[in-house]
């Protein structure tokens, strides 16, 4: 499994050798996202020299995107935007890339493994897609969230698994108030412009990859819009939550003040409004107006640190639900009695069971707790309609850059 990287900016990862097994010349890569299971890797490669390495089979699903400079492939030459797709298993043609190219290179379900000359496995599929993509036009995405402005560029599509790699651009004021989950992980290297959002600032070469069900959103577009390369490994449904809340807390055995014991809490409601700017505030509100217009429900966007403690309300209405399932108090005999009716029991209130809504677990997927991926809540599964909509991960510190990004849980 990959962890939960959000949100780290390139410079903020080290130099490692390229793992470019069979090539000729000298580059490096640094290692976006790892999966040590199975040898997936999202990579951020430089070309120091020309690099070159001729025909064969990749042993994972492979692609290339140039971010700078030129890749050739099979003799013919593609310059920035250039983006190669080879299925593992199935005989790639010639590869160069030019001296001091930048490229986005990714492997999926496989190592990095090469071997010259080989014939195709049986097992294989797919075929190889080539393209400049800076010569396609952009499309608007059919559902792009509460308003229009959101476009893609198409660059591959597995009919089997749904997996699928595109270019994704939101043009300046694109906002959507709501949190989202989806049942794939999502993967995005930021190409071009800036976009806030609840886990920090996505602006040129900033990179995330989110486990299937992590909720995230709360998304302000700035000036010039923003571009990214993305990838998920199934179809993106869209699960939305408002008004969401957390509170949690418990009891300091040794590192209250001067070491005392002491119980504590908190709630996202006391990060406040002010994580946010008051054009990002105005934007979201401008958003769920826009959803208003065309009809659809929709609750207002609140700012957290504004109105009542949602976590309040929650409890408030948990305790009121208990009280009405009953429990030991509120009977009227006294227990102020001193005879002795030779049988031990306690005067301990009963405690009632809280109604906090659905159980998450009625919502999980069919076979999440006994399939192969089960040791990973975070994993994605194929999802078609009318399969159990799963509840989102809490996912609070994501493994995060140090120098750069704002992240203060907002919304999380």
């Amino acid at each position: 499994m990959r962890p939960h990287v959000e949100l780290i900016q390139e410079n903020d990862y080290v130099w490692h050798g390229a793992e470019l097994i069979g090539g000729e010349g000298r580059a490096s890569e640094r290692r976006l996202s790892v999966d040590e299971e199975d040898g997936s890797c999202s990579l951020r490669v430089d070309f120091h020299t020309r690099w070159g390495r001729g025909p064969g089979v990749h042993h994972a699903n492979t692609e290339f995107y140039v971010l700078e400079g030129s890749m050739t492939y099979a003799g013919k030459e593609y310059g920035k935007g250039a983006y190669l797709y080879v299925p593992k298993g199935v005989p790639a043609e010639a590869l160069v890339f030019s001296e001091g190219s930048k490229v986005l290179h990714y492997r999926e379900y496989g190592d990095a493994g090469f071997d010259a000359g080989a014939s195709r496995w049986e097992d294989s599929r797919e075929e190889i897609i080539v393209m400049d993509t800076e010569a396609m036009n952009w499309d608007a995405v059919p559902n792009a969230g509460p308003m229009p402005g959101l476009f893609i560029k198409y660059l591959h599509v597995d009919p089997a698994t749904g997996f699928y790699t595109r270019l994704v651009h939101a043009q300046e004021g694109w906002t959507d108030h709501r949190l989202a989950h989806h049942p794939c992980y999502e993967e995005a290297y930021t190409t071009q412009g800036h976009m806030e959002y609840n886990f920090g600032t996505l602006d040129l070469g900033t990179y995330f990859f989110r486990p299937a069900r992590v909720k995230h959103g709360h998304f302000t577009t700035q000036e010039g819009g923003a571009t990214w390369l993305l990838r998920s490994d199934g179809e993106l449904m869209n699960w939305y939550t408002q008004n969401e809340w957390l509170r949690w807390g418990g009891e300091a055995v040794n590192y209250g003040p001067n070491g005392s014991r002491m119980r504590w809490s908190t709630s996202s409601h006391d990060l406040g409004p002010d994580g946010r700017s008051e054009r990002d505030h105005e934007e979201l509100a401008a958003s769920v107006a826009y959803q208003h217009a065309q009809g659809e429900m929709d609750a207002p966007f609140v700012p957290h640190g504004t109105g009542i403690d949602k976590s309040v309300i929650a409890l408030a209405k948990a305790l009121d639900a208990a009280a009405l399932q009953g429990g030991h108090g509120g009977h009227g005999h006294s227990h102020d009695h001193d005879h002795d009716h030779g049988h031990d029991h306690s005067h301990e209130p009963e405690t009632p069971a809280l109604d906090w809504g659905a159980d998450p677990a009625s919502l999980e997927h069919a076979d999440e707790r006994t399939d192969e991926l089960s040791h990973n809540w975070g994993a994605g599964r194929q999802w078609k309609q009318g399969d159990p909509i799963p509840a989102p991960i809490l996912s609070t510190l994501p493994v995060r850059s140090r120098s750069a990004g704002r992240w203060s849980g907002e919304g999380m």
